[in-house]
């Protein structure tokens, strides 16, 4: 049985919520509805018994933000390619999601969300009983409101935090927030059927998950301080994003921190998960990627923005560069444009 539904458009100059509806056995029929409504590179592949099949899906779009309650029914594998032109959060309401995206596994429940960045695959399994909320939002948006929060250069795409805990504030606070705007957009009526009403909803939903989400930027706004991070891991961060391109050895970056270089590095190992150095690089390889991907091929190259980046020796970049992207540099020139 196929169930859908899409509310009237909004009218032309308002910024009023659409609400789309599917419920449905059809395996194309489920995808092609989540392609529409959050990603086309994205595959879903049964596992297992097929008869089990039931996808449900509402959703609601409204301006930057598109949220929706999503599952299944039985067990599924579902890959998703860059992301691109926004950030993603899943947070599952039932069941446990294992998600693997940029290299790291994280186990998302009712305790832990998990975030996607703009860059890099996902690869998702998605059991039957997992029924999840989806928030998808667009990239500008969120970069604006973290760029007018911190008041500070930022990296584009954002160096966000892989998860984040949705059982205390800060996180708690805005997943409640998401299911109360989205169950008001659903059922149509009070204030959010007031469109500046649903609009001043939409921006504390993006300026929310700004204060709640974890990021490597100094001075962050209360909701984003990582709660063990030590003053020199986060004057060492500051360094290193307002010059990325500054040739920063081992022994700069501890100066900088006031601790020696053992120090820093286990702080960095405990706190970011890696070494100054190879963070630095990452930080710079991301700088790379996201200049490329929206860079016109005919106006720049390759080597200008390495250089530009801080990398002096091509060779090296090149292969970090396709070790973190599995592309050449030159392709992402190419096929991003």
């Amino acid at each position: 049985m196929v169930g859908v539904h899409q509310t009237r458009p909004a009218p032309p100059g308002t910024d009023a919520a659409v609400h789309f509806s599917l419920a449905t056995a059809d395996v194309d029929e489920a995808r092609d509805f989540c392609r529409r409504l959050f990603y086309g590179p994205l595959r879903v592949d049964p596992v297992g018994d097929r008869s089990r099949f039931a996808f449900r899906g509402d959703v609601v779009a409204l301006g930057p933000i598109t949220v929706g309650e999503i599952s299944y029914g039985s067990d599924i594998h579902l890959e998703i390619a860059d992301l691109e032109t926004s950030y993603h959060v899943l947070v599952p309401l039932t069941g446990l999601l294992v998600s693997r995206h940029r290299g790291t596994t994280v186990l998302a429940d009712q305790t832990r969300a998990a975030v996607y960045r703009p860059v890099g695959d996902i690869s998702l399994e998605w059991p039957g009983d997992c029924r999840l909320l989806s928030v998808k939002v667009e990239r500008e948006a969120l970069e604006r409101e973290l760029d007018a929060a911190l008041d500070q250069r930022i990296v584009s795409p954002l160096l966000l935090g892989n998860s984040f805990n949705v059982v205390d504030a800060p996180g708690r606070t805005w997943v409640s927030l998401v299911r109360l705007f989205f169950g008001e957009l659903m059922r149509g009526r009070g204030l959010t059927a007031q469109p500046r009403m649903a609009c001043r909803w939409r921006d504390m939903v993006v300026s929310g998950l700004a204060l709640t989400v974890e990021h490597p930027y100094g001075e962050e706004p209360a909701g984003m301080r990582g709660p063990n991070r030590p003053r020199t891991v986060k004057r060492t961060l500051d360094a290193m994003h307002a010059e990325p391109w500054r040739p920063f050895s081992a022994t700069d970056l501890a100066a900088i921190a006031g601790v020696g270089v053992r120090v820093l590095q286990e702080s960095f190992r405990q706190h970011v998960g890696m070494s100054p150095l190879t963070y630095l690089r990452r930080l710079r390889l991301d700088g790379v990627h996201a200049e490329l991907s929206r860079s016109d091929p005919w106006q720049v190259n390759v080597s200008e923005v390495a250089y530009r980046w801080g990398f002096t020796h091509l060779g090296r970049f090149a292969g970090a560069y396709r070790a973190r992207y599995g592309v050449s540099p030159s392709q992402t020139l190419r096929e991003r444009r």
